[in-house]
């Protein structure tokens, strides 16, 4: 039934597998994402400042470096309608949003303590912010107050609304997902989802399933509405940090240490491609029309700092 499909998408690829590095940053890319339409990509640093770069065509053009942040952009997140609108998780204790239409910050909210990940609901009412004492603080994203702060007594890894805005989930230290109902924060269930650290959480675009990726170096796919795992991927051999899925819902990029970044077809777990890189991958990002995966790796050598430093790479384009 899908073997023509997976056939098609292994050909594609065969001849859209060039990559494109940019360099924007001083230091590491922590996380990448593409705006709601895709015309732009924004990428966060360890050097404390967020690139935006404009989509054209076939190449990545920088638009604007956005500064402000007193400590490193840990996570980015576009909100999922308004394409201009960008917030960013610092460990300077604040929250920014930033609008490119002006092309300057538009609001900042502080927070209690050194922020890790960061969340944009999808119906654009909340923003949730994660810190490195297990507090997830919630942003009203219109008046930028606190609405509330929610302190977990166990490591929370990833955090995430569901396509519908009314459920909220966590990764946490034991391998479970939480998921509570929003805006209550009411606990619905705890899914025991690995044996090891569950560390991110991915929502397929078509509201079918949802994604794990832990520790031990598995990523799991979840019927949303059963909360059932219907299949395990497991070509990688070191802890899933980071997967995305491609906006028709059939690719799922996972990325670790491994030195690939492996793209398989969500309905069966067959391998479609990968991408060899050259160290450690820390976040994917597939954009929201198009096969183009977004992605940036460590630094490939501790001792020659300058090398791969701050660059971010796009992966898809036509191969010559």
């Amino acid at each position: 039934m899908y073997q023509e499909k997976i056939e098609e998408l292994q050909n594609y690829f065969k001849s859209h597998c060039k990559m494109k590095e940019y360099s924007g940053h001083s230091s590491k890319v922590h996380s990448v994402g593409w705006s709601c339409d895709g015309k732009r990509l924004a990428s966060g640093s360890f050097d404390k400042s967020v690139c935006i770069y404009t989509l054209d065509r076939d190449r990545l053009n920088k638009e604007i470096t956005f500064k402000g942040h007193g400590g490193s952009v840990d996570q980015l997140c576009w909100h999922q309608s308004h394409s201009d609108l960008l917030s960013t998780a610092s460990g300077d204790k604040s929250v920014r949003i930033w609008d490119t239409r002006i092309q300057k910050c538009v609001a900042t909210i502080n927070t209690k303590g050194e922020n890790i990940n960061i969340t944009w609901s999808p119906n654009g009412n909340s923003i949730a912010v994660g810190n490195k004492e297990d507090l997830v603080t919630f942003i009203d994203a219109r008046t930028h107050k606190i609405e509330a702060e929610e302190q977990f007594n166990f490591e929370v890894n990833e955090i995430s609304w569901n396509n519908t805005s009314d459920l909220f989930f966590l990764t946490n230290g034991q391998g479970c997902v939480h998921i509570l109902s929003y805006p209550e924060l009411k606990r619905q269930h705890i899914l025991k989802a690995h044996p090891g650290t569950c560390i991110c959480i991915e929502f397929d675009p078509t509201g079918k399933y949802f994604a794990t990726g832990s520790a031990d170096a598995l990523v799991s796919l979840w019927d949303i509405n059963e909360l059932a795992c219907q299949r395990v991927f497991t070509r990688m051999d070191w802890p899933v940090r980071t997967i995305s899925f491609s906006y028709d819902g059939q690719l799922l990029a996972s990325a670790s240490e491994d030195l690939i970044i492996d793209i398989g077809f969500v309905e069966t777990g067959d391998k479609i491609a990968d991408i060899s890189v050259e160290a450690a991958t820390f976040t994917v990002a597939w954009h929201p029309s198009m096969y183009f995966l977004a992605y940036a790796c460590d630094d490939k050598d501790a001792y020659d700092r300058k090398r791969d430093a701050g660059s971010l790479k796009v992966w898809g384009f036509p191969s010559d």
